[in-house]
């Protein structure tokens, strides 16, 4: 099945977006980086945006950079889902700056939870045995790996940053569904909604950013580093990738999105490797249950 090995791949490409975006808040000004990796992401699709409206769709080159014609409607709900995930961006940069990136990843991988709640009440969704059993020792492996985070001085009920990094799930859990219904029921191709949703973050983005210049509250240093610009490119594959394993009919979000959260593997190894986080004893076990999970899942 495509939609698997898509999904596999976009978590893949997902940890190293995650590595970035650790890379780039660490001791740095939230609000700026994130508005300059969206700036990035909106500035590759804008020429084939213009491109396709003037010589049409067709034209371009390749299918993956075909953006459609789409109606006021459309662009409303495409701006809707920028909306929401700019406030699951917004929460979770916030809190991915004062937490361990393993420990966040581990929390942010908690939403298929959510999402095959989701999934099973909205879409009628039904896993197969082995995929049930995949996703349920998937998702007890992520709670502990998030749990794991208490010997490193976190009280997860009484942590800001915590509850910050719930938030977000929260709302990349909706966000997850809302994409079910664009690219499954809706039938958007995947470029279209990378393109205008990638050009309306900036938009939703603007007045935070606004803000933060005029110094409307009191604002950190912002330092340029590499690593932003990589944060828009990065997210920009995932999602393809992603939305593309969801146009297939036969694709399960809620497999997909327990799938797409694999790539807290990636974040998990540059925590130890490049940002030298503790505890991974303890961490390893959780890790290994993730990967289980995920075989279980990939070849039922």
């Amino acid at each position: 099945m495509t939609w698997l090995f898509q999904a596999l791949a976009s978590a893949a490409v997902l940890g190293l977006y995650d590595v970035f975006k650790k890379r780039s808040v660490n001791g740095n000004a939230v609000v700026p980086t994130l508005f300059l990796s969206v700036c990035f992401g909106a500035l590759i699709w804008a020429p084939w945006v213009i491109w396709c409206a003037v010589n049409g769709v067709e034209s371009a080159p390749m299918k993956m950079l075909q953006v459609q014609d789409l109606s006021w409607l459309d662009h409303g709900r495409l701006l809707l889902k920028s909306t929401i995930v700019a406030i699951s961006w917004v929460f979770s940069y916030f809190a991915l700056k004062h937490l361990p990136v393993s420990v966040a990843g581990g929390i942010r991988a908690t939403s298929p939870f959510w999402t095959l709640f989701g999934a099973v009440v909205l879409f009628a969704e039904r896993p197969s045995g082995q995929q049930w059993l995949g996703i349920v020792i998937t998702l007890i492996s992520f709670v502990a790996l998030s749990f794991a985070g208490r010997r490193e001085g976190l009280v997860f009920h009484r942590d800001r940053w915590v509850f910050l990094m719930i938030g977000a799930t929260l709302a990349g859990t909706v966000s997850g569904l809302y994409d079910k219904y664009l690219m499954g029921t809706v039938g958007y191709e995947a470029s279209t909604v990378q393109a205008w949703f990638s050009i309306y973050l900036v938009l939703v983005m603007l007045p935070m950013m606004i803000g933060w210049w005029r110094r409307w509250w009191p604002r950190g240093i912002f330092v340029w580093r590499w690593s932003i610009p990589m944060i828009g490119v990065s997210l920009l594959i995932a999602d393809y990738l992603y939305f593309e394993a969801l146009r297939d009919e036969e694709a399960l979000i809620s497999i997909v999105s327990c799938l797409r959260r694999g790539g807290v593997l990636v974040s998990f190894a540059a925590g130890y490797i490049l940002f030298k986080e503790r505890n991974y004893r303890a961490k390893t076990p959780c890790i290994l249950g993730i990967l289980l999970g995920i075989v279980l899942i990939s070849l039922a």
